[in-house]
C-alpha cells in the first residue's frame, strides 16, 4: 500500500484563496450559515408546482406516529391491515397495537439470533469474523421487512391499540434495545466459551431467551392472550364478538385480504443481479421456521404498474420501502429529485445513478411507508405523482400524508409488497426457484426503520 500523502499547508492556503475569491461560494456560506442548507437549496419553483392532487386517493384516516423508534415497517404494514379491518368492521377510525407487534418481533428475534449464532459457533465461525461482527453490531435494532411483519401476524395475530397501548419504551426504544443488546452480547460470549458442549449451549440459549422475555415484558407490558371485542360502527350499530384471541382477530378482520401471501418485489439496480430472479439475504429474519426474507428482482416500472393497479382497481394501500432521506421536505411532506439544488449551492456535480448509489454505499432502503393514492395521466397508465401515508404523526406534511414525484419513485423506491396473483407466469415460476443468497451486509438487506 502506497504512503498516504498529507494535506499540505500550501494546498490548504490555495483552497482558502480560491474560496475567498469566489463570490458565489461566499454568498452561499453567508446564506447557509444563517438559514441552513435545506432552506437555501430548496427549489422554490419545483416546490410550488408539486401539487397534492391525485386521481385516486385511498383514505386511511389520521396518520400514525412511530415516535422515537424504528418501527416504520410494523406501522406501515399495520396501516395496510387497518384499512382492511376498518372496511370489514365499518369503522371510521381504528388502529392496531404496534407495541404488541414489536413485543413478539423482538422476542422471536432473541430466539432467532441465539439459534443462528449458536449454529455458527458450532461450525467454527471466528468471533472476529466480518459476519459475526456484523451480526453482533446489528442485533436488536428496530428495523424490519414486510415478510418479517407477516411472520409475526401469522403466528401471533394482532390486537386493537387500546387493548395494548404504547409505553415509554415502545415510543422510545433506545434504552430497552441497549439492554437487550448487552444481554445477547453476553450470551454470545458464553456460547463461544461453551463451544462443543451442547448441553451447556442449550442452557445458555434457554437462560438468554428467558432474560429477553423478562426485559421485554418489563419495558412493554404483558400482551393479552385473548380479549373481549366490541365496537360501535360508523352507522351507530353496536357489535360484540365476545372473547377472541389475537390470531382469531387477525384472521377474521384482515385474513380475507391475503396479505400473508404477498410477495416482495425489489429493484436491485446492480448489473450482476438479473431482473426476474429471486434474491435473499443470509441470516436476516425474525421468526425461526417462518418465511425467509426473499425478494423478486424486477424493473422499477413493473413495481409502479403493480402499485398503480392495486390503488386504482382494488382501492387498498400498498406497503413499500425507500431511501427516504434524499430530496425530502419533511415539514411540507414532499419528495422530488429536483426539490433541492444542493449541487448549485456547493458547485459540486452529484452524478451517481441508482446503481452507483447502491454500489458505493450512498443509498439503501431505510424507511417503510404505504402508498395511499396516485395521480394517473389521461392515458390510464402513466403515473405522475404518489400519495404516501407516513408514520411520523399528523403535525407535518398534509396531516401526515406526503407527496412523491414519479421520478423520485424511480430513483429511491426499492421494494413493494404485492399479491402473488398479479405476477406474470415467468415471475411466478421464478418464485419457485432457489434464491441467490447475498451476504448479511449486502445493501439489499438494509432494514426499514
Amino acid at each position: 500500500m502506497s504512503e498516504l500523502t498529507p494535506l499540505s499547508g500550501e494546498a490548504l492556503d490555495a483552497l482558502r484563496g480560491e474560496f475567498d475569491a469566489d463570490g458565489t461560494s461566499r454568498l452561499a456560506m453567508n446564506a447557509v450559515t444563517a438559514a441552513g442548507i435545506e432552506k437555501v437549496a430548496r427549489n422554490y419553483d419545483r416546490a410550488r408546482l408539486l401539487q397534492r392532487r391525485f386521481s385516486t386517493t385511498v383514505d386511511n384516516g389520521e396518520a400514525t406516529h412511530q415516535d422515537r423508534s424504528g418501527r416504520c415497517w410494523l406501522f406501515s404494514s399495520l396501516n395496510v391491515a387497518r384499512f382492511i379491518a376498518k372496511k370489514n368492521m365499518n369503522l371510521k377510525e381504528f388502529e392496531f397495537s404496534q407495541n404488541y407487534a414489536m413485543y413478539y418481533d423482538k422476542l422471536e428475534r432473541v430466539n432467532y439470533f441465539l439459534k443462528d449464532v449458536a449454529a455458527l459457533v458450532a461450525a467454527g465461525e471466528p468471533s472476529d469474523s466480518r459476519l459475526m461482527q456484523h451480526l453482533l453490531a446489528d442485533v436488536m435494532g428496530d428495523g424490519g421487512q414486510w415478510t418479517m411483519a407477516m411472520n409475526v401476524y401469522k403466528k401471533y395475530g394482532a390486537v386493537p391499540k387500546d387493548l395494548f397501548p404504547e409505553t415509554e419504551s415502545s415510543k422510545n426504544t433506545g434504552a430497552m434495545n441497549n439492554q437487550l443488546r448487552h444481554m445477547l452480547h453476553t450470551a454470545v460470549a458464553h456460547l463461544y466459551a461453551a463451544a462443543g458442549d451442547q448441553a451447556k449451549t442449550d442452557e445458555i440459549i434457554a437462560d438468554a431467551t428467558a432474560a429477553g422475555h423478562r426485559i421485554l415484558t418489563i419495558h412493554l407490558g404483558e400482551p393479552p392472550v385473548s380479549f373481549d371485542w366490541e365496537w360501535t360502527d360508523a352507522d351507530g350499530e353496536f357489535h360484540r364478538d365476545g372473547e377472541i384471541t389475537p390470531v382469531e382477530f387477525w384472521k377474521k378482520y384482515v385474513g380475507s385480504a391475503g396479505l400473508e401471501d404477498y410477495v416482495c418485489l425489489v429493484d436491485d439496480p446492480r448489473a450482476e443481479h438479473a431482473k426476474g430472479k429471486k434474491i435473499g439475504i443470509e441470516h436476516l429474519g425474525n421468526v425461526a421456521g417462518g418465511d425467509p426474507t426473499e425478494y423478486l428482482n424486477v424493473p422499477n416500472q413493473f413495481m409502479k404498474d403493480c402499485v398503480r393497479t392495486i390503488l386504482v382497481e382494488q382501492g387498498i394501500p400498498v406497503w413499500f420501502g425507500a431511501d427516504c432521506g434524499p430530496f425530502m421536505d419533511r415539514e411540507n411532506g414532499a419528495w422530488a429529485t429536483d426539490l433541492f439544488e444542493y449541487g448549485k449551492v456547493y458547485d459540486v456535480d452529484f452524478d451517481l445513478d441508482k446503481e452507483a448509489r447502491v454500489r458505493f454505499g450512498d443509498s439503501a432502503m431505510n424507511h417503510a411507508m404505504a402508498f395511499a393514492g396516485v395521480d394517473v395521466a389521461d392515458d390510464g397508465t402513466t403515473t405522475r405523482r404518489w400519495r404516501v401515508e407516513n408514520s411520523w404523526g399528523a403535525k407535518i406534511a398534509d396531516k401526515g400524508y406526503f407527496t412523491m414525484s414519479d421520478d423520485w419513485f424511480t430513483e429511491y423506491v426499492y421494494e413493494v409488497a404485492v399479491p402473488k396473483s398479479m405476477l406474470p407466469a415467468e415471475y411466478q415460476a421464478a418464485l419457485e426457484e432457489p434464491a441467490t443468497m447475498l451476504p448479511a451486509w449486502d445493501p439489499m438487506g438494509a432494514l426499514a426503520k
